[in-house]
C-alpha cells in the first residue's frame, strides 16, 4: 500500500513539474544612477526629519518632565513613520 503511495506521488510530481515553468523575465532596463540617487535623498530627508523630531522631543520633555512617557511614545512613533519612508523608497526601487 505504501508503495502504491509513493509511486502515485512520484508519478504526480513528474506530471505537474511543467507547470511550475516560467518564461524569462524581461531585463530591467532602468538605470541605476537616478535609483541611487533616489534612495540618497529619501535617507538623507528621513535622516533630517528623525534629527529634528529627536530635538524638539528633548525640548519639550526639557520643558515639561511630567510630559515625558506622552511625549516619548509620540516621537517612537514618529520615528517609525520617518524611517518607514526610507524603507518604502527602498522596495520601489527594487520593483
Amino acid at each position: 500500500m505504501k508503495s502504491k503511495l509513493m509511486l502515485f506521488l512520484l508519478v504526480m510530481f513528474i506530471l505537474t513539474t511543467p507547470v511550475f515553468a516560467q518564461e524569462a523575465a524581461p531585463a530591467r532596463t532602468a538605470p541605476v544612477i537616478p535609483l541611487a540617487f533616489a534612495m540618497a535623498i529619501a535617507s538623507g530627508l528621513c535622516a533630517l526629519g528623525q534629527g529634528r523630531a529627536i530635538a524638539s522631543s528633548a525640548e519639550a520633555i526639557a520643558r515639561n518632565p511630567g510630559a515625558g512617557n506622552v511625549i516619548r511614545g509620540a516621537l517612537i512613533l514618529g520615528l517609525a513613520f520617518i524611517e518607514s519612508l526610507a524603507l518604502f523608497t527602498l522596495v520601489v526601487i527594487f520593483l
